[in-house]
């Protein structure tokens, strides 16, 4: 609204999610669903212009000089609004989280108890250069009965108000409450700040985005928080492991897609087993363009072979690249990857590539998946697989790297809370 101040538009958008909040509680199942096909169509039929919305984003990222890794993050094409219309429609076949009966007794009083799920209320998500996070955020919390105020970063400011804009007028078209689905326009950091005061008005807070963003969520917020964590995830490749496999999953996990917080930031070996490894994986990094940050023992080896690695310091360790960077490191076997890992991991995503055939290689996978700290531990198996949509979850609102309340990837199950419901007839307590 014009003349508005920041705060005066949170705290208006708020304020409208949370009279919302009630009405979209109580509606039905049914009526969720059909409101999340209604805003599949809308995003299909408005393509066009939310692709030239988000092309001015990208133009002036790109201008800025931001990373092409980030930039991806950004931009939206006609296949990726396809992708997020089908995720509204995945969420709408997905069984409803509200209402269910977690538990059922008598108690002694003989009063009837259940446990049953409902919604949080209202959630805040806020994010960065990923506008495909206003379709899932929207969706997933529409699903659940909670109502969603979006505020996501500078860099994406056009693309997201133009996706919110048709998403918010098709769920109201649809039935609806009017507020259900806010943005904050501003990118102003104080919209953030006074979202995360707003205690009472706003139930659960979610921060999606870089570590800065995350702790200062963390840190600032008195809204509870989930926190979505940063992605330093590894894959160690134990002696035991297939050449070739270890070969695929590697690049798997690093070059899929580097901007994104599944990817592997640090790979580590075997010493015993380098030279088997670490010619043919280097070799593999480098021709798709990895830039290598290589302990001593690994950099010999990839010398060589004629790789060029630069040395490795205490800082690549810990660093999440979201880029076409890799650390390597050279380790003494599985109790030393483990504690690598627990020491500079970031409670993500973790692999170990070994052959469960040989005795040894078994062993280092049941140690690797039972001691190392993370919200997903992979034998065999890319990172990349940590995604709601891979763990059957549909679209995700966030991974988190937390313990409570929710872990990992999360979606509807973790938007809700639960109430007792009891009925007596006519019991006092003494």
């Amino acid at each position: 609204m014009a003349n508005e101040t920041v705060r005066e538009e949170v705290r208006r958008i708020a304020e409208a999610a949370r009279a919302a909040s009630g009405a979209l509680a109580q509606t039905s199942a049914e009526e969720r669903n059909a409101a999340l096909a209604a805003m599949a169509a809308a995003l299909r039929a408005h393509a066009a212009e939310i692709v030239a919305a988000n092309a001015e984003d990208v133009e002036a990222a790109r201008a800025a000089g931001t990373k092409e890794s980030l930039v991806d993050r950004l931009m939206l094409d006609e296949g990726r609004i396809e992708g997020m219309a089908a995720a509204l429609e995945d969420l709408a076949a997905l069984p409803d989280p509200l209402g269910r009966v977690q538990d059922a007794r008598t108690l002694e009083s003989g009063i009837e108890l259940e446990r049953v799920s409902v919604p949080l209320g209202v959630v805040a998500v806020v994010y960065e250069a990923r506008p495909n996070v206003t379709a899932d955020a929207a969706g997933i919390c529409l699903k659940s009965g909670n109502a969603a105020v979006l505020r996501g970063g500078s860099m994406a400011a056009r693309s997201n108000e133009a996706v919110a804009r048709v998403l918010a007028d098709a769920a109201e078209g649809a039935g609806m409450p009017r507020g259900c689905i806010g943005l904050v326009a501003s990118t102003d950091r104080a919209a953030a700040d006074e979202l995360m005061q707003l205690h009472g008005t706003v139930d659960v807070l979610i921060p999606r985005g870089g570590a800065g963003l995350i702790r200062h969520c963390v840190e600032t917020s008195k809204v509870p928080v989930i926190e979505t964590g940063t992605g330093n995830c590894h894959v160690y490749l134990h002696g035991s492991a297939d050449l070739e496999r270890a070969r695929a999953i590697v690049v798997n996990a690093k070059c899929r897609r580097y901007g994104v917080c599944n990817a592997a930031e640090t790979l580590l070996v075997d010493e015993a087993a380098a030279e088997k490894f670490l010619p043919a994986v280097l070799a593999d990094l480098r021709e798709r363009g990895v830039a290598l940050h290589a302990d001593e023992r690994a950099r010999a080896v990839a010398a060589e072979s004629g790789i060029e690695a630069e040395p490795a310091t205490e800082d690549d360790w810990a660093t999440e690249y979201l880029a076409p960077e890799l650390a390597v490191r050279c380790v003494a076997g599985v109790d030393e990857a483990v504690d690598h890992v627990n020491r500079y991991g970031t409670k993500h995503s973790e692999a170990i590539v070994a052959d469960p055939a040989d005795p040894a290689g078994a062993a280092a996978i049941e140690a690797f998946l039972a001691r190392v700290d993370a919200a997903a531990v992979y034998a065999n198996a890319s990172t990349a697989f940590t995604d709601g949509g891979q763990f059957g979850l549909g679209a995700e609102i966030g991974i988190s790297t937390q313990k409570l309340h929710a872990r990992g990837p999360f979606a509807l199950e973790a938007l809700t809370s639960y109430k007792y419901v009891l009925r007596g007839d006519g019991q006092v307590r003494a």
